[in-house]
């Protein structure tokens, strides 16, 4: 499979709640973006990428991924979803208040990203 599930430890008091992303993240993050202002009915993604790996995680809201067929529903900041390499994800079903967080093991490049699902379909062929 090459989308799982994290959860994070979180810790609540009269103060508020505190969820911490630490060891959890099984990847140095290089680079951090967030996702929000969604149009109903827009997606997002749709695209595989060959090397980096990402954690999605709904800061707010809630919003659907599809990674190979599976689909995720986050809808809490206490869990990520970790996205491996030459993994397809759509991203669907947005709230209209939702953040989606995404941590990453790489800087934007514009060579890691497959954007055409058949040239997906032939590298994935190639891999195994």
């Amino acid at each position: 499979m090459r989308a799982h599930l994290i959860q994070f430890p979180t810790y609540v008091d009269v103060r508020g709640t505190l969820t911490v992303a630490q060891h959890e993240v099984p990847f140095e993050v290089s680079r951090a973006f967030w996702i929000y202002d969604v149009p109903c009915g827009e997606k997002r993604g749709q695209h595989s990428l060959k090397t980096c790996h990402q954690v999605l995680v709904a800061l707010r809201g809630r919003l659907d991924v599809i990674v190979d067929g599976v689909r995720y529903h986050l809808c809490s900041p206490q869990y990520g979803l970790h996205v491996e390499p030459m993994a397809w994800r759509v991203m669907e079903n947005f709230s209209s208040d939702a953040i989606c967080l995404v941590l990453a093991s790489e800087f934007y490049d514009a060579e890691d990203y497959v954007w055409d699902y058949g040239e997906y379909k032939s590298l994935r062929l190639q891999q195994e």
